[in-house]
């Protein structure tokens, strides 16, 4: 739930933030297992210190959301107890789900919680948050949790019905585009043409996090949060909003962290062939089709490779450090021991720790 449809006059819509928990309620009551990632703690904390609009200072903002939080979950503790529901508060930064470790206790707790029927209630953690370790918006951290929890669907409630041909606030001739097939340029275009009114997100954010999750073979809904019972006419089949058709095949847990969670510390080049090869047929990366490293980086560091076009084709964890790629580039893998004085492994990056991400063809991921 983004901010424009939970906030009013720079405070919190409390009638759509129970109307969204009842049904939610309702849901749980039917066997759903729902976690809910919530904007609102900003526009809870501006009317509390009595503000008139949201700061601009960064400790500002933080001091506010610190303070709303604590009304925001609140809020959700009185409209969720209301049907016999508990709810639990989830802060996280981008950082607890860069971290293996953290983020496995993250999926970890966030399982025993659903296994209690308590519902999460998910926030970026504006406190101690820095540019550094921020999700960006909740649209992105909506996807990065869906993600972790190998969800069957995210369902993205914001203020406008959709994804519509064009902005329907300039253009009175947009239509909502009800059915989203593949998220390519043209899509994304449009989407950069309808900004968010009060939140960080926007439609491009949206398109964004649409992305990640579809590529991951989840689908996704955007859909008006504050139309009557959306919840639940959208699990009894209502088709209102807009659609995000997934990919065919699930991308394996391991490999959405690699993807989506991890900062690249840099860049290899590769040629057409290892692009085919690595695309097309499951192959691992071998220092023969590497063309450039860009960067400095250790064993083990997350890298983006792209193709000679500069698209970006993958993230993977690397066998060798920046400057002994450097070293081998371009050679077989019979000849990484004497160039560099030793050969642990014959890959770059091997196929089990390399993520795809561009919208291609991949039977063998």
């Amino acid at each position: 739930m983004g901010s424009g449809v939970l906030t009013e006059s720079h405070a919190l819509n409390t009638r759509v933030l129970g109307s969204i928990s009842r049904q939610i309620c309702s849901l749980v009551d039917q066997g759903i297992e729902i976690i809910l990632v919530s904007s609102g703690a900003m526009a809870s904390g501006v009317k509390k210190v009595g503000l008139s609009k949201r700061p601009d200072g960064i400790p500002e903002r933080q001091a506010v959301a610190a303070i709303g939080q604590a009304g925001l979950i609140m809020e959700y503790e009185r409209a969720f107890a209301r049907c016999n529901k508990k709810v639990a508060q989830i802060l996280l930064t981008g950082d607890d789900l860069s971290n293996r470790r953290r983020y496995l206790n993250a999926r970890n707790t966030l399982y025993t919680l659903l296994s209690w029927q308590v519902v999460p209630v998910i926030n970026e953690n504006d406190t101690v948050v820095v540019e550094e370790i921020k999700f960006g918006d909740n649209d992105n951290l909506a996807a990065r949790i869906t993600l972790l929890m190998d969800a069957d669907i995210l369902i993205n409630l914001t203020d406008i019905d959709g994804l519509y041909s064009d902005n329907p606030k300039k253009n009175p001739d947009a239509g909502l585009i009800t059915i989203v097939p593949v998220i390519n340029r043209n899509i994304e275009k449009i989407a950069c043409e309808i900004p968010g009114p009060l939140g960080t997100g926007g439609m491009h954010s949206k398109i964004k996090a649409a992305k990640k999750v579809t590529h991951a073979g989840v689908p996704m809904v955007i859909a008006r949060g504050d139309k009557a019972d959306v919840l639940l006419k959208l699990f009894s089949g209502a088709e209102l909003g807009t659609f995000f058709v997934p990919k065919a095949k699930k991308l394996a847990n391991r490999k959405c962290w690699i993807a989506f969670n991890l900062k690249p510390r840099g860049i290899l080049r590769i040629d057409n062939g290892a692009a085919n090869a690595i695309l097309n047929h499951g192959k691992s990366l071998l220092p023969s089709g590497i063309i450039r490293v860009e960067g400095d980086f250790n064993v083990g560091a997350p890298v983006q490779f792209i193709n000679n076009d500069s698209e970006l084709l993958g993230t993977g964890l690397v066998n060798y450090s920046s400057d002994d790629i450097r070293k081998i580039s371009g050679l077989k893998s019979n000849q990484i021991k004497k160039r560099i004085g030793y050969k642990h492994y014959d890959e770059v990056i091997h196929r089990d720790n390399l993520a795809i991400s561009c919208e291609c063809d991949m039977d063998n991921k």
